[in-house]
Order: C-alpha cells, then sequence, then structure tokens
C-alpha cells in the first residue's frame, strides 16, 4: 500500500506517493525527480545522499520517505537562488573542487548546513563539519578551500 506525503522540499509545497519501505533518497530522485542528490554507499557512510530535513543534516539513504510528513526537505537542487548559483556552488568550480560528481551534493548541502550553524569556522570546524562526506576523486584540500572562501562571500569579505 502507498503511503501519502506531503511535504515542503525545496521551498515547494509537494505531494507524492511512496511504499512503506521506500527511502527518502529513493523518492526524491525515483518520484520527485530530485536526481541531484547522489547516493553514494546506501548506508549512511559517504554522505553523498545528505539533504537537510527541518534544518538537521541528515542522510536521505537513511530515512523513510513517509518520515517527511509535514516535514522541510532542502536538498542541493534548492541552493540556487532563482538560477544564481549559491556561493559555495561558485566556490566549489572555481577551485575545481569536484571531479566525478557523486560527492559534490552532498558536500555542498553539508557546508551550506554547517555555515547556516557558524558562518565563520576555521579550517578545523569546517573539516569537522564535512567529517561524514567521503571524497575518493578531488581530495579534500580544494573543498576545504571552496567553503572557507564561500563562508567569506557570505559575510560579505570577499576581495
Amino acid at each position: 500500500m502507498k503511503r501519502h506525503v506531503s511535504a515542503i522540499i525545496d521551498g515547494e509545497a509537494r505531494e507524492f506517493l511512496c511504499e512503506d519501505e521506500q527511502t527518502l533518497l529513493d523518492a526524491l530522485r525515483d518520484v520527485l525527480l530530485k536526481t541531484g542528490t547522489k547516493e553514494g554507499c546506501g548506508t549512511g557512510d559517504c554522505g553523498a545522499c545528505s539533504v537537510t530535513l527541518n534544518g538537521r543534516l541528515v542522510c536521505a539513504c537513511l530515512v523513510l520517505a513517509a518520515e517527511v510528513e509535514g516535514a522541510r526537505v532542502e536538498t542541493v537542487e534548492g541552493m540556487a537562488d532563482q538560477g544564481d548559483l549559491h556561493p559555495l556552488q561558485r566556490r566549489f568550480l572555481e577551485y575545481g573542487a569536484l571531479q566525478c560528481g557523486i560527492c559534490t551534493p552532498g558536500f555542498l548541502v553539508a557546508a551550506k548546513s554547517l555555515l547556516e550553524k557558524n558562518p565563520d569556522p576555521s579550517e578545523k570546524e569546517v573539516r569537522f563539519g564535512l567529517a561524514g562526506n567521503l571524497c575518493r576523486c578531488t581530495g579534500y584540500d580544494k573543498i576545504i578551500r571552496s567553503v572557507l572562501d564561500a563562508a567569506a562571500d557570505l559575510r560579505g569579505e570577499a576581495g
């Protein structure tokens, strides 16, 4: 039997049907066609499927779709503002902080969540804040620099 779910996805009221055992990741990709969120491991170990659920960073592969009834979900596709890239997205592109792209959406969502809580993080705080996200292609230095510079952009300190 399918469940009816109503939620706010990337700022838009959405309704969808899901199976009891269907993950939020699968509902986002297969039902809502939000394919920016990626599956890396399916076990919550890599962070590729990171989204925010009512402001809390979660792995969408570990959340049942039915659990988001009445909730607010933010994905990587909700980061851009009417086509203008978020400063994090711009900096990731500028620094080449992505290669294959599987981990990138999760890093972006996790970094945005971090900067919303701590707009002026140290490098150590960024590394700690992104520790749940794994990358097998780029290493982490370009990602960390991108986040630190995007934080400065968001604070109006960019040169």
